[in-house]
Parts: structure tokens; C-alpha cells; sequence
């Protein structure tokens, strides 16, 4: 059983900042300048909750995860899937059979796979925003925990302004400005849905198996124009005038963790 959850601490989230760019004397200026601004991605929060929360003895389900478990941290993916018991990666896409790190493949979706109750922890990375069907997606997530298991959520805020903005563009055109901000391929651009893409949204769905919200993180997302180094220290500058007026940043994304009784 996952003990209880904690929010991940400065020291936690710097082993995992070393671990996936190196020093940082010699890592690149991204990196470089968002921790001088005291500033961590949601995905190095998220790295860092899973790197807490996958032990020795863990059964863990990785839903969605293509040929990636975490796609900014290949170091961080070899070491928990050597530390687990056993992962398995569940996604139909055929780039799953390109996941180097996963023990088990199953070519499904998450509301046609019956977990059994197998699995101590559940993640989906980046996966929610994509869900047609949530009722049935939680219920799949409640079947494959066993009890005491806990599933955790990390997804873009369905109010943020990239989804926003993501609804108004084809896919076409959305392949095209993802390749131009971030570099990713064609394959990797899905059609999205963001219908459980706010805390409230999230809760409810996991109440509705009796799930309770454990931990629950709300993270600013300054990689919108990452690429870029004025962009970049226009968006960190624009986090750290929000801070001071004490607004929320508008960009952010969702991290959820919901345990099962």
C-alpha cells in the first residue's frame, strides 16, 4: 500500500531537476533561468510526486504513456521502472510499442480494461485533457486499483489559455504550431476534449467511487514559449508580477491525487 501522500519538497524536486538536466552549471539556459527564478515545471512537480510515490513492491499502470513515461526525463523513467514490481503501459496508440520502459504492453483504452484490481498505483500524465468518456474512464481507474491504491492526474486546466486557444484551431494547424513552440511529431498531437480538466470536475468524478482527493496541486506553466529565451523571461517575469499583485498566472496545470478506500 502507497503511504500517505505528500506534497514534494525543494529537495525532492532538486534531485529531480540534477537527475534530468544535470549541474547546473553545465545544463542548458531554459533550465538555467527558470531555477534562477525559483521556478519549477509542472512537469518536474509531477516527476517528483511519482519519484515518492513508485517503490519497491508497487504494481503501477501507466495510462496513455506511448513510448514515453515521462518525455523530458529518460534517466527518471529508467530508474522507477527498475524500482517498481511490475508497470504495465496501457494505450492504443501503436507508439506504445516503442516504450522501451513499460514491462507489460496492452494495446487498449482505459474504459475497455478491466485492471481487476491489480495495480497499487495508477497515473495518467497528460491524458485526462484527451477523455471523451470520464464516468467511464474513473470506473476503469477504480477497477484496476486495489484498495488503498491511488490514481494520480496531471493535466493541462481546461480554462488555461493554450486550451483555450486549442479549441478554436484544427488539428492540422495544431500540428504545425506544437512542431514550431516545442519540436514534438505529428504522432504525438491527439484530438483533445477537456471534460475533466478542473479540480472540481476531478474530485467529483473520483467521489463518485467513493475516492477521496488526497493531495491536490495547482502549477504554473511557464513553457508556452520555452523555445524562445525572450519569451521565456517574458513569461517568468510575468509569474513573478502576478505573484506580487498575488493574481493567479493565467497558464497552469492540474495535479491530482485521489485514493481509493
Amino acid at each position: 500500500m502507497i503511504p500517505r501522500v505528500l506534497e514534494p519538497d525543494l529537495q525532492v524536486l532538486q534531485q529531480v531537476f540534477d537527475l534530468k538536466y544535470g549541474p547546473l552549471e553545465g545544463c542548458g539556459w531554459g533550465p538555467r533561468m527558470r531555477h534562477a527564478h525559483g521556478h519549477f515545471s509542472p512537469d518536474d512537480w509531477y516527476e517528483a510526486l511519482m519519484a515518492q510515490l513508485v517503490r519497491p513492491g508497487v504494481r503501477w499502470l501507466d495510462v496513455g504513456c506511448g513510448r514515453e513515461l515521462f518525455p523530458s526525463n529518460r534517466a527518471l523513467a529508467r530508474a522507477l521502472a527498475a524500482r517498481c514490481d511490475h508497470l504495465t503501459g496501457l494505450d492504443p496508440d501503436p507508439t506504445l510499442d516503442e516504450n522501451p520502459y513499460v514491462h507489460e504492453r496492452v494495446r487498449a483504452t482505459m474504459d475497455a480494461f478491466d485492471g481487476q484490481q491489480g495495480f497499487d498505483l495508477v497515473s495518467l500524465r497528460m491524458v485526462a485533457e484527451h477523455v471523451t468518456d470520464p464516468r467511464a474512464v474513473v470506473a476503469a481507474v477504480d477497477r484496476a486499483l486495489a484498495p488503498g491504491g491511488v490514481a494520480v492526474v496531471y493535466t493541462v486546466f481546461g480554462w488555461s489559455p493554450a486550451p483555450l486557444a486549442t479549441r478554436l484551431v484544427p488539428m492540422a494547424l495544431r500540428h504545425r504550431i506544437k512542431r514550431w513552440l516545442w519540436g514534438t511529431e505529428e504522432k504525438d498531437t491527439f484530438p483533445t476534449a477537456f471534460r475533466m480538466n478542473t479540480r472540481s470536475r476531478l474530485r467529483s468524478l473520483f467521489a463518485g467511487h467513493g475516492m477521496r482527493e488526497e493531495l491536490f496541486l495547482r502549477l504554473d506553466d511557464c513553457r508556452s514559449f520555452a523555445r524562445f529565451r525572450a519569451m521565456l523571461a517574458l513569461e517568468l517575469a510575468l509569474l513573478r508580477a502576478c505573484a506580487l499583485v498575488r493574481m493567479p498566472y493565467p497558464e497552469h496545470c492540474l495535479l491530482g491525487v485521489y485514493r481509493k478506500p
